[in-house]
């Protein structure tokens, strides 16, 4: 900010501040920003001078690339582009946008780099056609109403528990909260058909939450529960996958005999700023939903 002064017989009156203002505006269905200045005009102003303390949130839009990928992504996730088929080139799709080709490009790359797409030199960029026969990516393991239905599965979400509680050791350490912070605990049965395949407890600092428990929609995947209740955005997922056994709490959610073999997944999801936003421990029976992931190679 910045302004412009008189002195008057010993007083200083502002004339005019110069107020820099952040605008978002839509072009090509792409967020963009600019900067404008305002010129506020003041008569007299009396300032006290004080000590005071301030909190500011910072938030941004999404960069142009990340909008450009979630377009994609939806696009492919969607049907709109067909495995096998050739995608759009660069020229065509900056032109759509209204992005620069070296946009689309640092975009493409990425999701050649997860296997989503071919890139054929002097022919053109192509959905991978083997994307129809496996059920995730590593980016998406922990998305499990979409996993079971790219299986072929229809998917229903049924809430089991939803309690407030100290955190325990395990959970604050892995949260980055102090001993005896609250936690919201929510378990949810997945299922394909009508048949349970995954038993998934989530974990979320109680001090994201500014709504009433009750109230709360528990049959909404983690990615939209975070987003509508805690106003914040996964940025990257860590899954550890090991091999278990049902124990007998887990057998009576899943319809099986305690001590079968299944696989035991341990989640860890974080903000772009790095900081844990929830822990998840899901069992997964493979024998009825197979596993089946996708990496690009070199």
């Amino acid at each position: 900010m910045r302004f412009c002064t008189r002195i008057v017989d010993g007083e200083l009156l502002p004339v005019a501040f110069c107020l820099p203002v952040s605008l978002l505006y839509v072009k090509n269905g792409l967020i963009r920003q600019t900067i404008v200045s305002f010129s506020l005009f003041i008569h007299s102003l009396t300032v006290r001078p004080q000590k005071c303390k301030r909190t500011m949130l910072v938030t941004r839009p999404p960069s142009i690339s990340e909008q450009v990928d979630a377009i994609l992504r939806a696009r492919i996730r969607e049907g709109i582009y067909v495995p096998g088929d050739r995608l759009p080139s660069e020229s065509e799709l900056s032109l759509e946008f209204g992005v620069s080709r070296a946009t689309i490009r640092n975009v493409l790359g990425m999701l050649a780099a997860e296997g989503l797409i071919l890139r054929k030199q002097g022919d053109g960029t192509y959905l991978n056609r083997r994307i129809q026969e496996v059920n995730t990516h590593s980016g998406g393991l922990w998305e499990f109403s979409r996993l079971i239905e790219s299986s072929g599965h229809q998917s229903t979400i049924q809430p089991q528990q939803t309690e407030k509680r100290p955190a325990t050791s395990e959970e604050a350490e892995m949260l980055s909260l102090e001993a005896g912070e609250e936690v919201l605990v929510l378990k949810r049965l997945f299922r394909a058909d009508g048949r349970p395949v995954i038993l998934a407890t989530n974990v979320v600092p109680a001090g994201f939450i500014h709504t009433d428990p009750a109230r709360l929609d528990t049959r909404l995947q983690i990615r939209e529960f975070l987003m509508r209740y805690c106003r914040r955005k996964i940025a990257y997922v860590i899954t550890d996958v090991r091999s278990g056994l049902l124990d007998e709490d887990a057998a009576r959610f899943l319809e099986g005999e305690p001590g079968n073999p299944l696989l035991v997944l341990r989640t860890f999801f974080y903000d772009s700023d790095n900081r844990p936003l929830a822990f998840g421990h899901s069992y997964y029976d493979d024998r009825v939903l197979r596993l089946r992931l996708v990496q690009a190679w070199g």
